[in-house]
């Protein structure tokens, strides 16, 4: 399994609404091929910044399939807007789970 970190700082006023957009995409990244589960967070600190973890089974499931999707065009008309600059991701393993 592979998670993805999206780092996502959105416009001023517009937390709300990307939320909501997340929450409307939670089928697109359902349906997602290898796509095993997602959910968003938000800094404390830092209240326009978020942080989206996907679970993908494979990195080219994500950036292959899902980014040359349909789905992900869907995505980005959804969110894409309340981005302040483009969503910093990277993708990370597990290796080690303390508990």
């Amino acid at each position: 399994m592979v998670l993805e970190i999206a780092q996502i700082d959105v416009k001023p006023g517009t937390e709300a609404e990307f939320e909501a957009g997340v929450t409307n995409a939670a089928p697109i990244f359902q349906r997602a091929k290898g796509c095993k589960g997602m959910e968003l967070q938000r800094s404390v600190e830092r209240p326009g910044r978020y942080r989206l973890f996907v679970t993908w089974e494979t990195v080219e499931h994500h950036t292959v399939n899902f980014r040359n999707s349909s789905d992900f065009q869907e995505w980005r008309k959804l969110v894409g807007h309340c981005f302040s600059e483009p969503p910093a991701v990277e993708h990370t393993r597990q290796v080690v789970k303390g508990f």
